[in-house]
């Protein structure tokens, strides 16, 4: 007859282990297991890392990871906000001033002149200038300084092209497209090409012609008056005029760069 102790359902959180009297199993408590296993300590140390504890603990650190992620990219930086505080401020400034955008503006009395102002700082009526004024010319200084004011003048339309075509940002939205001569990257606002022309052939005259006190004024007055108009015509903003006279004032130093002499003048020429 078995004895009762073989029928003995196994404890609560038992394991069974072999070697008990008579080959049975016996089962013993997890404590007394452990402490059997851990005198081995790799096997301690494995058992260890694969802990449900410590699994919760891994899964949980890589599940909220994302979260952090999305929060740092939701976050704007400090340049972003300024950016665009100046994007709104110039847009704002440059709507209160388009007054002469339209004959009904307050101001639209004064288009005609602005429209004349725009004209006198195109780039075809400077390029026609230098180039009559260049074969008119009888002596080798004033061929000189006409050649390379039409050097610095083909700089500037391939410059300014390129600032446009790669920064492409649109026309302010109360512009009316009737500008005179206008070609296809002109539908393009930033920078200003009559801004930057201006500025650059403002210093080409005054460091090159000998220009009596009230001619250097009005060289002055006309460079800025002619970047005013842009914006009062509501064909740029703010911003554009202003990169324009800054990229006109630096475009000045690289014709100074390139400065051709009565040289290269001469075999240009072919005399």
């Amino acid at each position: 007859m078995p004895s009762p102790k073989a029928k003995n359902p196994a404890r609560p959180g038992g394991s069974p282990v072999l070697g008990g009297s008579n080959g049975r199993f016996d089962f013993m408590s997890k404590p007394n297991l452990l402490q059997r296993q851990g005198s081995d300590p790799v096997t301690a140390r494995l058992r260890a890392s694969e802990s449900p504890t410590r699994r919760r603990g891994s899964s949980s650190s890589t599940g909220s990871g994302p979260p952090e992620e999305d929060g740092i990219r939701l976050n704007p930086s400090l340049v972003r906000v300024a950016l665009s505080s100046l994007l709104a401020v110039d847009l704002w400034l440059s709507k209160r001033l388009g007054l002469c955008c339209s004959e009904d503006s307050p101001w639209g009395s004064v288009r005609p002149l602005m429209k004349l102002l725009e004209v006198s700082g195109h780039g075809i009526p400077w390029l026609a200038g230098a180039a009559y004024c260049l074969y008119k010319s009888d002596s080798a200084a004033g061929q000189e300084v006409l050649l390379n004011l039409l050097l610095g003048l083909f700089l500037d339309l391939i410059l300014v092209g390129i600032v446009k075509t790669v920064v492409r940002r649109r026309r302010p939205a109360h512009n009316r497209m009737d500008m005179f001569a206008t070609f296809s990257v002109d539908r393009y606002s930033f920078p200003s090409g009559h801004a930057t022309r201006a500025a650059m052939c403002g210093r080409f005259l005054l460091a090159h012609l000998v220009l009596a006190a009230p001619l250097r004024v009005l060289v002055f007055l006309w460079v800025g008056l002619v970047g005013l108009s842009r914006v009062l015509l509501g064909r740029h903003n703010v911003t554009d005029v202003l990169f324009g006279f800054w990229m006109g004032y630096w475009q000045y130093n690289l014709v100074e760069m390139l400065w051709l002499s009565p040289n290269v003048l001469q075999r240009l020429l072919g005399d």
